[in-house]
């Protein structure tokens, strides 16, 4: 089973989304989809309703999800883990002890825009918009995800 992480700050906006859609878009039986916050301010909240609406707007639910922080332990059980920033990348990596717990940190946007280092801006200040928006990056990166491990 490959084993994917999904990293914001808070894990209340932007990895749980991100965790949501490519759950949607791969078997659950051969990947286990999770994401965390490397801040510990919304431990045990839910995603934000804003979050939760535009997913709910694209028949993804992810109102379950419960906001966790990010540990060392994450770099042993987990394949990849994509950063949804530069901040995050940065924040990630300072916990991570070896080169091959590193090798498997990745800016998600990457997927997407190849070797851009783009930021997925936090939609958390951002209008309903914002939140639309963060959805649309995060769905193509995540279908380019999809289909590189579906045709693997």
């Amino acid at each position: 089973m490959t084993k994917i992480l999904m990293v914001c700050l808070g894990n209340i906006c932007r990895s749980p989304l991100a965790e949501g859609i490519l759950k949607s878009k791969l078997p659950k039986q051969n990947y286990f989809i999770d994401s965390a916050g490397t801040s510990n301010y919304h431990i045990g909240s839910s995603p934000d309703s804003r979050s939760v609406n535009i997913a709910r707007h694209n028949n993804i639910d992810i109102c379950l999800q419960q906001a966790r922080q990010f540990t060392a332990q994450d770099f042993k059980d987990f394949d990849v883990i994509y950063a949804m920033d530069n901040s995050n990348l940065k924040n990630i990596l300072a916990l991570a002890q070896t080169e091959t717990e590193k090798s498997k940190v990745k800016i998600i946007l990457n997927e997407s825009y190849p070797n851009s280092n783009k930021d997925v801006p936090d939609p958390y200040h951002d209008t309903d918009k914002g939140f639309e928006n963060v959805f649309n990056m995060l769905d193509k990166a995540c279908s380019i995800i999809a289909n590189r491990y579906l045709n693997n």
